[in-house]
């Protein structure tokens, strides 16, 4: 009898680009993938930042490097990603979130949000996919959405919209690339506690409401994310395309 062979989670070879590298999220998913040997591309607006943590994953051996990125500037993140590309690995985790009634809504809070995590999220992952069909390679594309694509939330109309619209697109991407070996899948976090959703976590009802609705009875930390993103980022994910990942505690469960 001959015995299966476990795919491997080294990514020893593989070049990744962690957009929104510089806090919370993103910088997780980086650490995770250099650690699996991955030669990452730490992307951000800010730089002091990204220079900060390529010092340590360099001091622990790990390969590092930087690009300034506002993936809110379409033909600067073209230009970017073919001149640095390809990439092997895209982690798509830069965000933003403008929470508000959906009655008190405004168009510029709304164009601000779709502005990043829809255009900004679709044209990146875009830019990617074309250096790896250009060079005939296969790849693994990892949107960061959240379970608010999944649902409905407080004060969430907007965010909600945003991250629905990358489901959708991750699907769709999903389907045209798989062809050429182009893995495109989601990851879709609960609420975690970074810089970003700080204000959520400092109001007592609210995060009340967040606790009540997390069947594991925590909010999560950015380490629940990195596991998740070196599977999809692996040959352990082999055959998972145009998913979402929901790591939520079992949110959506009911």
């Amino acid at each position: 009898m001959t015995l299966p062979t476990m795919p491997s989670f080294d990514l020893t070879g593989k070049r990744a680009l962690v957009a929104g590298a510089s806090s919370g999220i993103g910088l997780a998913c980086a650490v995770a993938l250099a650690e699996h040997g991955a030669v990452v591309t730490l992307a951000a607006r800010r730089t002091e930042r990204l220079q900060a943590l390529a010092a340590r994953l360099q001091a622990a051996g790990r390969h590092a490097e930087i690009m300034q990125l506002d993936v809110a500037d379409i033909e600067a993140t073209f230009v970017a990603v073919a001149a640095a590309g390809p990439f092997d690995i895209l982690v798509n985790s830069a965000g933003l979130a403008r929470h508000g009634k959906a009655s008190d809504t405004t168009v510029v809070d709304y164009d601000a949000v779709a502005e990043v995590n829809i255009r900004g999220a679709y044209f990146l992952t875009q830019a990617v996919a074309k250096g790896l069909l250009g060079a005939q390679k296969p790849g693994s594309l990892i949107n960061i959405s959240s379970q608010m694509a999944h649902v409905g939330g407080l004060d969430r109309a907007v965010y909600c919209a945003s991250k629905h619209a990358v489901e959708g697109f991750t699907k769709a991407m999903a389907i045209e690339w798989g062809h050429a070996g182009i893995r495109v899948n989601s990851i879709c976090p609960t609420f975690v506690l970074t810089d970003l959703t700080q204000a959520t976590f400092e109001d007592a009802e609210k995060r009340a409401w967040v606790e009540s609705k997390i069947k594991l009875g925590r909010v999560g930390t950015v380490e629940d994310i990195m596991g998740p993103v070196v599977f999809l980022a692996s040959d352990a994910s082999a055959l998972m395309t145009g998913a979402s990942l929901l790591v939520d505690g079992g949110w959506t469960a009911e």
